[in-house]
């Protein structure tokens, strides 16, 4: 959700009772501007249950093109609750990441890890004791590994390996393919303690994306068909820093289409370029521009307030947790 989830979005969703995060990615020399305007909105009206020493959301970070001391003075001017990890072009690279922002709030400031991988889940634990670790499925939009397994497997890999390393008490939290209730509550059955949604945010009206892109999340069904993880679209838009193993999914469009096996010409590119100047029209059925999304996105119809949806999912949770145990077989 880089530059998708911004401090209206992130606030919405803290203000329901979750957490909301402002995805920073990359780029993060306006990340100031963003928590400022997240400490304004909180202070209009304030969050229930937070520390009151920390802003109530979470900032997520790129780590491969994220500036770490402009990261850093961020994170200590307004401490947020939250930094979110991802994509470093080594784990190791974590390391450091980690003791930077643990240094810039005194340990205010909560570690969330992503990873897509069992072996990394083992690695980021070992060398950064996070204090969430984010367990991203292959169903997940945007970046992740372009070799995973799905949450359903990965999950409680995942936390089977990590409690045998002695890591069973770092809570886990799922993402990837998850955009309503009954996602949420097979998350928490696989041994989740949350659940982290971006495709279904990207049909909220606090989302900062066109209108056009939030067209095609809702046009889109069938998504393990209708989607696809690939380079195509980082090389289309001139994005060449993501490490050699992470792809980007999203929806299917003619760009990618005219990619054959994978690579991009001249004449794609020059049809992209002509593409952005069509406004909306430029994610239309025959469109040529991104629309990163999960496999997830064919369960969405209609765009609706961040605080509704987080309402309706939590409450979804509840109907189908209060009939699953008398649910029996009808084979």
């Amino acid at each position: 959700m880089r530059l998708i989830s911004l401090a209206p979005l992130a606030v919405a969703v803290s203000k329901a009772g979750g957490i909301g995060f402002i995805g920073a990615g990359t780029d993060v020399h306006d990340l100031e501007t963003h928590l400022r305007e997240a400490e304004k909105l909180t202070t209009q009206a304030p969050i229930g249950g937070n520390l009151p020493s920390t802003l109530p959301i979470g900032v997520g970070f790129i780590n491969w093109g994220a500036n770490l001391d402009e990261a850093s003075r961020a994170i200590r001017k307004f401490k947020p609750a939250a930094v979110w990890l991802f994509a470093p072009h080594k784990n190791q690279d974590l390391v450091q990441w980690t003791e930077a922002m643990r240094k810039a709030t005194e340990g205010l400031t909560k570690i969330w890890i992503q990873i897509g991988s069992v072996r990394d889940a083992l690695e980021v634990a070992t060398l950064c004791r996070p204090d969430i670790i984010v367990v991203q499925g292959s169903d997940a939009g945007g970046h992740g590994l372009e070799r995973g397994a799905g949450i359903i497997s990965l999950l409680p890999e995942t936390a089977d390996a990590l409690h045998e390393a002695g890591f069973g008490r770092i809570p886990l939290v799922a993402a990837g393919g998850v955009v309503d209730g009954r996602g949420v509550a097979a998350c928490l059955a696989l041994g989740a303690e949350g659940v982290a949604m971006g495709t279904r945010f990207l049909a909220s009206d606090e989302a900062s994306v066109a209108k056009g892109y939030q067209d095609a999340v809702l046009r889109a069904r069938d998504g393990g068909v209708s989607t696809v993880r690939t380079k195509v679209y980082d090389a289309l838009r001139g994005i060449t820093g993501w490490p050699e193993r992470i792809g980007g999914r999203g929806i299917i469009n003619q760009s990618f289409l005219d990619a054959k096996d994978g690579q991009v010409t001249d004449e794609n590119k020059i049809a992209y370029a002509e593409a952005l100047e069509q406004g909306d029209l430029g994610w239309a059925e025959n469109g040529r521009l991104t629309a990163y999304a999960g496999t997830a996105v064919g369960l969405i119809n209609r765009v609706r307030p961040a605080a509704d949806i987080v309402d309706e999912v939590r409450q979804h949770v509840r109907n189908v947790q209060s009939r699953t145990p008398r649910k029996t077989s009808r084979l």
